[in-house]
């Protein structure tokens, strides 16, 4: 007997929206307002509610047609130009739609499936970004509670991802380079460290493929100036055999572009370098460095209107929205104009 606590007085409209495959925000439109609901889901809760023997107690539609008037936003911090870029251009996607923010920081929690949890009843709608580690379970628990979709993370059915297009912008980069001759490449950064590294990172490996060249491994460090420090440090040992540096962002890059001219070594005459990110920084460096601009506000804007329309529309749920970035050549890469190579046929 234990399964008819799923039924009657024990089930709940968050069963009602998981059995249906639906969201809360769409249970609470068919009982209050049928004719808002697409057929196709109308059919779904209403089959739903018979399976569960659900009972919509004035309680109950009073909490689903409850509104927060609330987003929330779970990143890893807010240290560096990207989160603030982040954070600043959800927060104004939100504000013009009247809704405010909560924000959520992963870095140092212990109990950060709690702390979601808790945000989860706190608002109508959340986003979070990929790389604060919080499991797949843990975010599929949390869309049956609120809409949820991930910020640079993988796409997964039923999950909203919102994300920067990363592997085309790296093979374009790594083909700058490979057609201007420089063949002895590394790629720098730890692709099992965040989905977007690993994605820059087969960019990296299909540009070499495509002139037929094996890609180096990588330099495993860290995404921080330490890792580029660290890099630095192994790479100094093997410049002869490195002619070009194709690094996971621009902090990496930076350190490395550093490090390399305390140690006399021309960039790029001697070894080519890029980041990716383009942070104020990038720009003002001696040689300027090449890098990937991501359109960081445009994405987090991207993210809070979606949410907003999965409480204010009703339409499926659980696209991948990938965002072009732009190639930024500047000095570093010592590529001016484009390469006028072609890729090599075996």
């Amino acid at each position: 007997m234990a399964g008819s606590r799923a039924h009657g007085r024990g089930a709940t409209i968050y069963a009602v929206a998981e059995r249906a495959g639906v969201s809360i925000a769409t249970v609470s439109r068919y009982l209050h307002n049928p004719a808002q609901v697409r057929e196709a889901n109308r059919q779904r809760v209403q089959r739903a509610i018979v399976e569960l023997g659900y009972e919509p107690l004035g309680a109950a539609q009073t909490l689903a047609a409850r509104s927060h008037e609330a987003l929330g936003l779970i990143v890893p911090e807010i240290t560096g130009q990207y989160y603030a870029d982040l954070i600043a251009g959800f927060e104004a996607a939100a504000g013009e739609r009247d809704l405010s923010v909560v924000l959520v920081l992963a870095a140092g929690r212990s109990d950060l499936a709690r702390a979601a949890r808790r945000l989860a009843v706190r608002v109508d709608g959340l986003a979070i970004m990929a790389s604060t580690g919080l499991p797949r379970s843990g975010v599929d628990s949390l869309a049956a509670r609120v809409a949820t979709l991930v910020l640079a993370g993988d796409p997964a059915t039923g999950i909203e991802c919102v994300r920067a297009e990363s592997a085309e912008p790296a093979r374009e980069l790594t083909t700058r380079l490979l057609s201007a001759g420089r063949r002895r490449l590394r790629f720098v950064g730890d692709p099992a460290g965040a989905i977007d590294v690993r994605d820059r990172h087969a960019g990296f490996v299909a540009a070499h493929a495509a002139y037929g060249l094996p890609a180096a491994d990588p330099v495993l460090v860290p995404f921080d100036e330490s890792g580029g420090r660290a890099a630095a440090e192994l790479l100094l040992r093997e410049i002869p055999l490195t002619e070009g540096l194709v690094c996971a962002n621009d902090l990496l890059a930076l350190a490395l572009l550093e490090r390399l001219a305390a140690a006399g070594i021309g960039v790029p005459e001697e070894i080519a370098l890029t980041g990716w990110d383009d942070i104020l920084a990038a720009r003002y460096v001696r040689p300027r460095l090449t890098t990937v601009r991501q359109p960081v506000r445009e994405i987090a804007a991207l993210a809070a209107g979606l949410l907003h329309d999965r409480l204010t529309i009703d339409r499926p749920w659980g696209g991948d929205h990938v965002i072009p970035c732009e190639v930024i050549v500047r000095d570093s890469c010592g590529t001016s104009d484009p390469g006028t190579s072609h890729p090599a046929h075996h």
